[in-house]
Parts: C-alpha cells; sequence; structure tokens
C-alpha cells in the first residue's frame, strides 16, 4: 500500500512517501516560507524523484490537529483536495499521537506537549513498550500544573516530545522525565505514516469529504468574536 503522508500542524513542513511501513522518500522544510507556498511543490518533488505519480497513490493521512490553525488547516485542505480529486481515502492522524511514534522502539511513556499558551499545553500521554504505541489518554488542553500532576502518578521512564516540551521540563524531576533530542522533538511527516499505518489497519480511515481539522479549542479571532458578542447580548 502507497501512502503520502503530509504535516504543516508548526512552522515545518513535511511529506513523505511511504510503502508497506517502508520509507521511500521524506521530505523535510523549515525555511520560514508559508505552507502555501511549500507544500504542494514539496508533493510534486516527492512523487516526481519517487518515478511515482499521484495516481499511484492509495491512501493519504495528514496530522489533522491540533497545532497552528493556518498549517492544519492548509494541510489538511491539501490532502482533502488531492484524495477528492481521486476519490482515494484518508486518515487523520493526531499530532500529538504521530510525534509519540518516534519513539516506537522505546520502552517509556511519552508526554507530547505543544505550546498553547496562556500557561497551557495541548497534551496526550502514550506508552511505548518497544513494539507499539497504546494511548493512554484523550487529546486534550490542559494547564501545565495539572500535567505536572499527573506526571507524578506515572511509573518509569517519561519522555517529553512537542514544543512545548521544554516548558514542561522546566519544572520536572530530570532523573526520571527526559526532553527528548531536538532531532526527535518535533512532528514530521514520516512518524505521521507510522501511525497511519496502524490506524488504517485497525480501520480509522475517512473520506474525504469526511476529513477535518482538529483543532481542540476555537481560534483567537473566535474567542474574541464570541466575547464581544456575550458582552453585547449582557448590555441588552
Amino acid at each position: 500500500m502507497l501512502m503520502l503522508s503530509v504535516d504543516s500542524s508548526a512552522s515545518p513542513a513535511s511529506v513523505c512517501l511511504s510503502e508497506d511501513r517502508k520509507i521511500i522518500a521524506d521530505y523535510y522544510l523549515n525555511t520560514g516560507f508559508t505552507h502555501s507556498q511549500t507544500l504542494m511543490a514539496m508533493t510534486e518533488s516527492v512523487l516526481k524523484i519517487s518515478g511515482k505519480s499521484a495516481e499511484d497513490i492509495d491512501v493519504y493521512a495528514v496530522n489533522s490537529g491540533p497545532g497552528s490553525f493556518t498549517g492544519v488547516r492548509i494541510g489538511v485542505s491539501a490532502v482533502k483536495g488531492m484524495a477528492y480529486a481521486l476519490d482515494k481515502p484518508c486518515i487523520e492522524v493526531s499530532t500529538l499521537m504521530s510525534m509519540a511514534y518516534h519513539f516506537l522502539g522505546n520502552h517509556a511513556v511519552i508526554c507530547a506537549c505543544m505550546d498553547a499558551r496562556r500557561q497551557q499545553v495541548y497534551n496526550a500521554l502514550f506508552k511505548a513498550d518497544g513494539e507499539r504505541i497504546e494511548r493512554l489518554c484523550d487529546d486534550r488542553a490542559i494547564s501545565i500544573e495539572a500535567l505536572l500532576q499527573e506526571l507524578d502518578t506515572q511509573e518509569g521512564e517519561i519522555i517529553l516530545v512537542g514544543d512545548g516540551a521544554e516548558l514542561v521540563y522546566q519544572s520536572v524531576d530530570h532523573d526520571r522525565i527526559k526532553l527528548a533530542s531536538p532531532q526527535h522533538r518535533y512532528q514530521r511527516a514520516s512518524s505521521v505514516a507510522m501511525a497511519a499505518y496502524d490506524l488504517y489497519d485497525r480501520g480509522e480511515v475517512v473520506s474525504p469529504a469526511a476529513l477535518m481539522p482538529r483543532y481542540l479549542r476555537l481560534s483567537q479571532a473566535e474567542r474574541e468574536r464570541n466575547a464581544k458578542l456575550s458582552k453585547k447580548e449582557g448590555s441588552l
């Protein structure tokens, strides 16, 4: 099964072509250009250099959030468009879950954290047993204080991953809780692929029309709009 996987949930963008869990091409770019400028060009390059065409792709996978509202929207829209044009199935991968797959061969609790501002992180916990990744909780927005209390209840080694990992690492017991190295700390499309294969095996596939971003909370613009509406209604 040939899979094209995409991540644009943060500043970098990446595209991965894989076949039956074997990575064929993995293109990572962190130049500061917008994803709308780079993502489709990267996809075309990966296909061309691999000697494949869009028609050869069997399934598309994408980090569908949480993450940058704009980045997630661009990635999901790009995959939705490609898959819809060719009537191919899609797989929604949690950005947090994909980062846990960096550590598939480890024995540890993986704490995926993305900076959600206001002393909060987008977070989920996973257990790596050397062969597979097991989800321990749903994706959520949680205060750093509450997360630290929960980590105290976990046994064994804990690995912090994601752009919010350093925020958490500043306040933890460094003997038991480790900060992932920079090359393994951030999301990329090759780990989206590895997570997507497991999701595919469990039948967690959606149509292009059903593929949607998963933001976890409203954008700042939406929050400000709701606050203005509430204030206006309260004055009536």
